[in-house]
């Protein structure tokens, strides 16, 4: 097993486990700290959504620093397993929902905008521009897209990027609505 420790928040040192999976690479830890210094060190009161959640590490770190909800959508079955064994590891944390599903059918059919989505895909298999038409909806006005990429991005669909960041082969983003 693998393993990443959360850097901030309640949840601060615990060492979450995940298996090797193709395309899962977890947010070093940091990067998770200038994301979270981009954003702010709390998110009370924030609902994210964590559409490839892999090891957990960007949900686990929302929910460490406040996040009111943070629904994680996974596929692989024994990286599921992995999350559920984190979230019992972190007591159940009330604000963390862990669901097994296809990213693009979550995107489609959420109801609820979020204050924040963490979009850390498979390299090369072409998800950000599939995913892209679908976040409009999904986020808030004022909401950001955080997006690893293997390659730099200015801007996905109505989004730009306001901060990046390269950590060895990983281009990391903070995305916010483009405005006019």
């Amino acid at each position: 097993m693998n393993s990443v420790r959360i850097v901030g928040g309640e949840f601060r040192r615990r060492v979450l486990r995940f298996p090797d999976s193709e395309g899962l690479r977890p947010t070093p830890d940091r990067v998770r700290e200038t994301l979270f210094n981009w954003l702010g060190q709390e998110l009370d009161g924030w609902h994210c959504l964590d559409l490839f959640a892999g090891s957990g590490a960007l949900g686990f770190e929302a929910a460490s620093r406040g996040a009111t909800r943070v629904l994680m959508i996974e596929n692989s079955p024994r990286v599921l397993a992995a999350l559920h064994e984190n979230h019992e590891l972190l007591h159940k944390p009330a604000s963390v929902e862990i669901r097994r599903g296809d990213a693009l059918q979550c995107l489609a059919s959420v109801h609820d905008a979020f204050d924040l989505i963490f979009l850390d895909p498979p390299y090369h298999k072409g998800w950000l521009p599939r995913l892209a038409p679908l976040l409009d909806k999904a986020l808030k006005a004022d909401g950001a897209l955080y997006v690893e990429a293997e390659h730099e991005i200015d801007s996905l669909a109505g989004w730009r990027t306001t901060r990046h960041g390269k950590a060895g082969g990983v281009h990391y983003h903070l995305l916010r609505r483009a405005t006019d």
